[in-house]
């Protein structure tokens, strides 16, 4: 089993940037995928960021190119998303993920972005 904690979510204004983290219980170097959803009230989770293979394979949504990055953190064991630029279409539920191996995935608890003037 493997934990996962999520913090870093806030209210911002457009503009501006937050980076998310994501504290694991395990290694985040032994972990074959990490990554980031976030969802709306009404919709499913939709996929923001992801890297596989230690960070050598990453992936974004079209809709956060250029302003959003995805990091490891291998001494600490967590996974960051840094989001610069945020629009008010970036709110949202944060929710992060690891595949500790294929088809084995375990999830945070989501943390609440917020942009808004």
């Amino acid at each position: 089993q493997v934990q996962l904690v999520e913090s870093g979510g806030d209210l911002v204004q457009p503009g501006g940037s937050l980076r998310l983290t994501c504290a694991a219980s395990g290694r985040i170097g032994s972990y074959v995928g990490v990554g980031w959803y976030r969802q709306v009230p009404g919709s499913g989770r939709t996929l923001v960021a992801s890297a596989a293979y230690s960070g050598a394979i990453t992936n974004y949504a079209d809709s956060v190119k250029g302003r959003f990055t995805i990091s490891t953190d291998n001494d600490k064991n967590s996974v960051h998303l840094q989001m610069n630029s945020l629009k008010p279409d970036d709110t949202a539920v944060y929710y992060c993920y690891v595949d500790r191996t294929w088809g084995e995935r375990y999830w945070g608890q989501g943390t609440q972005v917020t942009v808004s003037s």
